[in-house]
């Protein structure tokens, strides 16, 4: 790498790109999420497991959108499934904990195992074309665990549309409060680009005022990223603004220990302008 890098001596590269106007041969290229259902094939070597059984164990399954869904689900051959050990659900309404599937017209399955049973696991979407597939859930507190090859993952299958960057920078931000008092400054952020989403800016941790934030006793998971298993919020407000990633997966482990912001709540300038 060069060092220091070479850039412009004035100011005129942060200057907004203004997008091109749109025609009939120039449009922005959008994720796709179509108004029916849509497949993609995967050859990952899936697993879920309960009790240190294998409920999931498939080399060959497809992920599974719904209409216009961002995040998507496995779908498996029944004979991929431990299909003996599930009974059809009591019927009535999905449970509304899960975050999918959000289509209801579903038949839904328990999982017996031993003594221990589990309500609306797995399910069959009433879909043409569906019939001989089972989805079963990756909402946190069903399954002990799920892996893809030998790797644990949480939350919800990766999506091979969805593709997460963490790039260590130099940029100058800052983060403020609604007070306006600094929460954080740094010039050597790690900058984490992720499909769909806003850039998140993750900071040193020793240039984060912590002494401003109070840490809250929650943690979230996301697929690509882990556990991030510290949050904070401002003093007198139980909303988080702030988290962290102690531990987190391979790829990303650029990001461990560093604090990101929420944009809903603080402010967060980028060399000067809001970001």
């Amino acid at each position: 790498m060069i060092d220091p890098i070479p850039e412009f001596v004035d100011t005129t590269n942060q200057v907004t790109a203004r997008a091109p106007a749109e025609s009939s041969v120039l449009t922005r290229r959008f994720p796709a999420r179509p108004e029916s259902f849509s497949f993609e094939p995967s050859q990952r070597w899936v697993r879920g497991v309960v009790d240190g059984t294998a409920i999931v164990d498939s080399f060959s399954q497809f992920l599974i959108w719904e209409p216009r869904a961002k995040v998507p689900e496995y779908m498996y051959p029944r004979e991929h499934v431990r299909t003996d050990l599930l009974v059809p659900s009591e019927p009535g309404p999905g449970p509304q904990r899960y975050f999918r599937p959000a289509t209801r017209d579903v038949e839904w399955f328990d999982l017996v195992l031993g003594d221990r049973r589990i309500h609306q696991v797995a399910w069959r979407w009433l879909v043409p074309g569906l019939e001989d597939y089972l989805s079963v859930s990756w909402y946190y507190d069903v399954l002990d665990d799920w892996f893809e090859e030998d790797e644990p993952v949480h939350t919800h299958p990766r999506d091979p549309y969805n593709r997460v960057d963490a790039i260590p920078s130099s940029r100058h931000v800052t983060v403020t409060g609604p007070d306006g008092s600094v929460l954080a400054e740094t010039t050597a952020p790690v900058l984490v680009y992720e499909t769909g989403l806003p850039t998140r800016y993750y900071i040193p941790a020793s240039d984060v005022h912590l002494d401003s934030l109070t840490p809250l006793a929650q943690w979230t998971s996301c697929p690509y990223k882990g556990f991030a298993n510290d949050h904070w919020s401002l003093p007198g407000n139980e909303a988080p603004v702030a988290w962290s990633y102690s531990a987190p997966t391979p790829n990303l482990r650029s990001i461990a220990g560093y604090i990101a912001f929420y944009q809903d709540g603080t402010v967060i300038s980028v060399d000067g302008e809001t970001s």
